[in-house]
């Protein structure tokens, strides 16, 4: 019985530091993820996202590399989030074997995105990432700044860019802070 008591315990306390970023389970955000492509550059690429029988967003399309294409990228707005509480940013993601690329925006108006890359097996995992590792970049370019402080967040995004033609697919359970 102590033992029951003690884990529901540290189940309570673990949760505590979790703070929710998207979760399929509230259908009314699935509107804040919209797609850009690298049309907006001339390239040919086409990414789609919809709601998937099991009720996960998939994101999914065609990355192409002719007309100076070659990436395609979901993003998810929302209100401001203090992350400052936060060590990690954890996915829960079913992909497709290729690599993807994860990015912050601690403020929308900056052109630049906060990017660490993470690969997927083709199962369901837990993808952990540690906030500090996320490194400024700029059209694929790193630039001479500090990596992320870890502070504000106000846009997520993943973008596939394997500098090859390719289908992608991406299953989106849910996205947290941790």
């Amino acid at each position: 019985m102590k033992s029951a008591i003690l884990i529901l315990i540290l189940l309570a306390m673990s949760q505590d530091n979790i703070r929710l970023i998207y979760d399929t389970k509230n259908q009314d955000n699935n509107n804040n993820w919209f797609v850009v492509d690298d049309g907006v550059m001339g390239g040919l690429s086409r990414g789609n996202t919809k709601l998937n029988d099991a009720g996960n967003l998939e994101y999914y399309g065609t990355v192409r590399t002719e007309n100076n294409g070659g990436f395609s990228s979901v993003r998810y707005n929302f209100d401001t989030i203090d992350a400052s509480a936060h060590t990690f940013m954890v996915l829960k993601i079913k992909g497709d074997g290729k690599n993807y690329q994860f990015r912050i925006k601690d403020d929308t108006s900056h052109r630049y995105s906060y990017i660490t890359s993470f690969e997927t097996s083709g199962d369901w995992q837990t993808i952990k990432i540690a906030l500090k590792d996320f490194y400024p970049s700029f059209r694929g370019n790193t630039l001479n700044r500090s990596n992320f402080n870890g502070k504000l967040i106000e846009e997520i995004a993943i973008l596939i860019g394997n500098n090859t033609k390719e289908n992608f697919v991406l299953e989106i359970e849910k996205i947290y802070l941790e």
